[in-house]
């Protein structure tokens, strides 16, 4: 074999390493590449999970809203308002069983009841937000006029705002409301027991969603 001579050596180890300096390069540089791409994919994916979340949490929140609030509602709703004048001739009789026709709660439409009182006052669904934090509720059957505080001569009419005396649920007392609507029906107390649920004295159940047993 030919030997190179000094001068022929070093320009090929100088051409040498500049190929493999050249290598190095490509090879960092797709691996940058690589990199970068392999992140923003991964940012994408977080957001729209993140973004997927909050839209179902949305929609969860804002279907419980609409419930009217009685998840909570008082097993024993005790005795009723000072103040509140009893029924002169009520269509129904304490101690009659009747069938209910409200959907307050799970369980409540279609369930018989005995009613426990009966009164002449004016009656209101309300909205509100809890004091201790829970979320809105809308339109919530029933306060009676006799449970707001100083709210003045009956009947409140539709967006009026009244402080809420009644304890009926957890955050209710204190929480200011927004008059949904108003009535002057007849409105009871009842005893309700079913396979869902026990309540005493639950309070409110006006004469419309109320039917005789058979």
């Amino acid at each position: 074999m030919k030997k190179l001579n000094p001068a022929a050596r070093l320009t090929a180890v100088t051409a040498a390493l500049g190929l493999a300096l050249a290598g190095c390069s490509t090879a960092n540089d797709e691996g940058r590449g690589s990199g970068r791409e392999d992140s923003h994919g991964s940012h994408e994916s977080a957001s729209s999970e993140t973004g997927g979340s909050e839209h179902d949490d949305m929609d969860h929140s804002e279907s419980g809203h609409g419930s009217g609030g009685h998840e909570g509602h008082a097993d024993d709703g005790g005795d009723p308002p000072k103040g509140i004048t009893k029924a002169a001739d009520p269509k129904f009789d304490v101690g009659d069983t009747v069938v209910l026709s409200a959907d307050h709660m799970p369980g409540m439409k279609g369930a018989e009841a005995t009613v426990s009182g009966a009164f002449d006052t004016t009656t209101y669904s309300i909205s509100y937000t809890p004091t201790d934090g829970g979320d809105p509720v809308k339109d919530h059957k029933w306060v009676v006029h006799e449970e707001l505080k100083d709210p003045g001569k009956a009947p409140l009419k539709k967006g009026d705002k009244a402080t809420v005396n009644a304890d009926h649920m957890p955050g209710m007392k204190g929480a200011e409301a927004t008059i949904d609507s108003a009535t002057d029906e007849t409105v009871y107390m009842v005893d309700v027991k079913t396979d869902e649920m026990e309540m005493t004295n639950h309070k409110w159940v006006v004469e419309s969603e109320m039917k005789p047993a058979k």
